[in-house]
Protein backbone atom coordinates (compact mmCIF):
# COMPACT_ATOMS: atom_id res chain seq x y z
CA UNK A 1 0.00 0.00 0.00
CA UNK A 2 1.39 3.31 -1.02
CA UNK A 3 0.65 6.07 1.52
CA UNK A 4 0.26 8.58 -1.30
CA UNK A 5 -2.40 6.61 -3.17
CA UNK A 6 -4.16 4.89 -0.26
CA UNK A 7 -6.68 6.50 2.08
CA UNK A 8 -8.11 5.26 5.36
CA UNK A 9 -11.89 5.67 5.46
CA UNK A 10 -13.27 5.62 9.00
CA UNK A 11 -16.92 4.83 8.42
CA UNK A 12 -19.60 6.16 10.79
CA UNK A 13 -17.88 5.71 14.14
CA UNK A 14 -20.51 7.89 15.78
CA UNK A 15 -22.06 8.10 19.24
CA UNK A 16 -25.38 6.75 17.93
CA UNK A 17 -23.71 3.62 16.59
CA UNK A 18 -21.68 2.83 19.69
CA UNK A 19 -23.38 0.14 21.76
CA UNK A 20 -22.56 -3.07 23.64
CA UNK A 21 -21.78 -4.84 20.35
CA UNK A 22 -19.65 -2.15 18.69
CA UNK A 23 -17.88 -0.46 21.62
CA UNK A 24 -15.13 -3.09 21.68
CA UNK A 25 -13.88 -2.03 18.23
CA UNK A 26 -13.11 1.55 19.30
CA UNK A 27 -9.59 0.93 20.68
CA UNK A 28 -8.64 -0.93 17.49
CA UNK A 29 -10.01 1.87 15.30
CA UNK A 30 -8.09 4.48 17.31
CA UNK A 31 -4.91 2.40 16.99
CA UNK A 32 -5.39 2.15 13.23
CA UNK A 33 -5.99 5.90 12.86
CA UNK A 34 -2.91 6.69 14.97
CA UNK A 35 -0.73 4.33 12.94
CA UNK A 36 -2.12 5.64 9.69
CA UNK A 37 -1.48 9.26 10.64
CA UNK A 38 2.05 8.39 11.78
CA UNK A 39 2.70 7.13 8.23
CA UNK A 40 1.51 10.50 6.87
CA UNK A 41 -1.29 8.87 4.90
CA UNK A 42 -4.73 10.51 4.41
CA UNK A 43 -7.63 9.82 6.76
CA UNK A 44 -11.28 10.50 5.93
CA UNK A 45 -14.15 10.23 8.42
CA UNK A 46 -17.78 9.78 7.46
CA UNK A 47 -20.81 10.73 9.53
CA UNK A 48 -24.22 9.32 8.74
CA UNK A 49 -27.41 11.31 9.30
CA UNK A 50 -30.88 9.84 8.92
CA UNK A 51 -33.06 12.54 7.42
CA UNK A 52 -36.81 12.58 7.96
CA UNK A 53 -38.63 10.69 5.25
CA UNK A 54 -35.60 8.56 4.38
CA UNK A 55 -36.03 4.95 3.25
CA UNK A 56 -34.60 3.99 6.65
CA UNK A 57 -37.69 5.57 8.19
CA UNK A 58 -40.36 4.88 5.56
CA UNK A 59 -39.41 1.28 4.76
CA UNK A 60 -37.78 -0.10 7.92
CA UNK A 61 -39.10 2.30 10.55
CA UNK A 62 -35.60 3.19 11.77
CA UNK A 63 -35.47 6.79 13.04
CA UNK A 64 -32.17 6.97 14.91
CA UNK A 65 -29.11 9.11 14.02
CA UNK A 66 -31.13 12.30 13.78
CA UNK A 67 -29.80 14.30 16.72
CA UNK A 68 -26.45 16.09 16.85
CA UNK A 69 -25.52 13.92 19.85
CA UNK A 70 -26.10 10.67 17.93
CA UNK A 71 -24.38 12.04 14.81
CA UNK A 72 -21.24 13.17 16.67
CA UNK A 73 -18.08 11.17 16.14
CA UNK A 74 -17.29 8.85 19.04
CA UNK A 75 -15.39 10.77 21.70
CA UNK A 76 -12.29 8.61 21.15
CA UNK A 77 -12.07 9.71 17.50
CA UNK A 78 -13.25 13.31 17.70
CA UNK A 79 -9.71 14.67 18.34
CA UNK A 80 -8.54 13.22 15.00
CA UNK A 81 -11.21 14.93 12.90
CA UNK A 82 -9.49 18.32 12.79
CA UNK A 83 -6.46 16.85 11.02
CA UNK A 84 -8.46 14.62 8.68
CA UNK A 85 -8.41 14.99 4.92
CA UNK A 86 -12.19 15.39 5.19
CA UNK A 87 -15.26 14.62 7.28
CA UNK A 88 -18.01 13.62 4.87
CA UNK A 89 -21.63 13.88 5.92
CA UNK A 90 -23.90 11.36 4.24
CA UNK A 91 -27.53 10.27 4.29
CA UNK A 92 -26.83 6.91 2.66
CA UNK A 93 -24.82 3.86 3.62
CA UNK A 94 -21.99 4.22 1.11
CA UNK A 95 -19.20 6.80 1.20
CA UNK A 96 -19.83 7.28 -2.54
CA UNK A 97 -22.00 10.36 -2.17
CA UNK A 98 -21.29 13.07 -4.76
CA UNK A 99 -18.88 14.72 -2.26
CA UNK A 100 -17.20 11.44 -1.32
CA UNK A 101 -16.81 10.25 -4.91
CA UNK A 102 -15.37 13.63 -5.94
CA UNK A 103 -12.88 13.66 -3.05
CA UNK A 104 -11.65 10.14 -3.85
CA UNK A 105 -11.38 10.88 -7.56
CA UNK A 106 -9.63 14.25 -7.12
CA UNK A 107 -7.15 12.83 -4.59
CA UNK A 108 -6.13 10.11 -7.04
CA UNK A 109 -6.42 7.34 -4.46
CA UNK A 110 -6.36 3.81 -5.87
CA UNK A 111 -6.80 1.88 -2.63
CA UNK A 112 -9.36 2.52 0.10
CA UNK A 113 -8.86 0.97 3.53
CA UNK A 114 -12.13 0.78 5.46
CA UNK A 115 -12.90 0.41 9.13
CA UNK A 116 -15.86 1.41 11.28
CA UNK A 117 -19.47 0.69 12.13
CA UNK A 118 -21.60 -1.17 10.84
CA UNK A 119 -19.62 -3.90 9.08
CA UNK A 120 -22.87 -5.22 7.59
CA UNK A 121 -24.16 -1.89 6.33
CA UNK A 122 -22.08 1.23 5.74
CA UNK A 123 -18.65 -0.48 5.75
CA UNK A 124 -19.78 -3.30 3.45
CA UNK A 125 -21.68 -0.96 1.11
CA UNK A 126 -18.70 1.40 0.88
CA UNK A 127 -16.33 -1.50 0.15
CA UNK A 128 -18.63 -2.91 -2.50
CA UNK A 129 -19.08 0.51 -4.10
CA UNK A 130 -15.31 1.06 -4.01
CA UNK A 131 -14.89 -2.15 -5.97
CA UNK A 132 -17.60 -1.18 -8.47
CA UNK A 133 -16.02 2.25 -8.99
CA UNK A 134 -12.65 0.65 -9.79
CA UNK A 135 -10.89 1.25 -6.46
CA UNK A 136 -9.27 -1.54 -4.46
CA UNK A 137 -11.13 -1.87 -1.13
CA UNK A 138 -9.51 -3.30 2.00
CA UNK A 139 -11.73 -4.11 4.98
CA UNK A 140 -9.83 -4.10 8.28
CA UNK A 141 -11.68 -6.96 9.94
CA UNK A 142 -10.52 -6.29 13.50
CA UNK A 143 -11.33 -2.57 13.26
CA UNK A 144 -14.99 -3.01 12.34
CA UNK A 145 -18.09 -3.98 14.28
CA UNK A 146 -21.82 -4.27 13.90
CA UNK A 147 -24.36 -2.75 16.25
CA UNK A 148 -26.39 -5.92 15.67
CA UNK A 149 -23.68 -8.15 17.09
CA UNK A 150 -20.98 -10.54 15.97
CA UNK A 151 -23.29 -12.60 13.74
CA UNK A 152 -23.92 -9.57 11.50
CA UNK A 153 -20.24 -8.61 11.47
CA UNK A 154 -19.28 -12.17 10.51
CA UNK A 155 -22.02 -12.40 7.86
CA UNK A 156 -20.79 -9.18 6.24
CA UNK A 157 -17.22 -10.45 6.13
CA UNK A 158 -18.44 -13.67 4.54
CA UNK A 159 -20.30 -11.67 1.86
CA UNK A 160 -17.30 -9.38 1.35
CA UNK A 161 -14.98 -12.36 0.85
CA UNK A 162 -17.29 -13.61 -1.88
CA UNK A 163 -18.06 -10.26 -3.53
CA UNK A 164 -14.79 -8.29 -3.33
CA UNK A 165 -12.34 -11.12 -2.62
CA UNK A 166 -11.06 -12.75 0.56
CA UNK A 167 -7.61 -11.21 0.02
CA UNK A 168 -9.26 -7.80 0.56
CA UNK A 169 -9.99 -8.71 4.18
CA UNK A 170 -7.01 -7.72 6.32
CA UNK A 171 -6.06 -7.09 9.93
CA UNK A 172 -4.65 -3.96 11.56
CA UNK A 173 -1.22 -5.58 11.76
CA UNK A 174 -1.20 -6.31 8.03
CA UNK A 175 -2.37 -2.83 7.07
CA UNK A 176 0.09 -1.00 9.30
CA UNK A 177 3.01 -3.13 8.14
CA UNK A 178 2.08 -2.45 4.52
CA UNK A 179 1.57 1.30 4.89
CA UNK A 180 4.79 1.64 6.89
CA UNK A 181 6.85 -0.76 4.74
CA UNK A 182 9.59 0.48 2.38
CA UNK A 183 7.86 3.21 0.36
CA UNK A 184 4.53 1.62 1.20
CA UNK A 185 5.41 -1.65 -0.52
CA UNK A 186 3.47 -4.69 0.64
CA UNK A 187 5.24 -6.38 3.55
Amino acid sequence: MNPRSTALLVIDVQQGFVNQHSRGALPAIVRLVEGWRAAGAPVVFTRFHNKAGSPYETITGWTRLRTPEEQALAAELAPFADDAEAVIGKDQASVFTPEGAQLIRDAGWTDLVLCGIDTDACVYDSARDSYHHGYRPWIVTDACASTGGAQYHDAALLMAARNIGSEQLVTIETVLSRINGPQGAPA
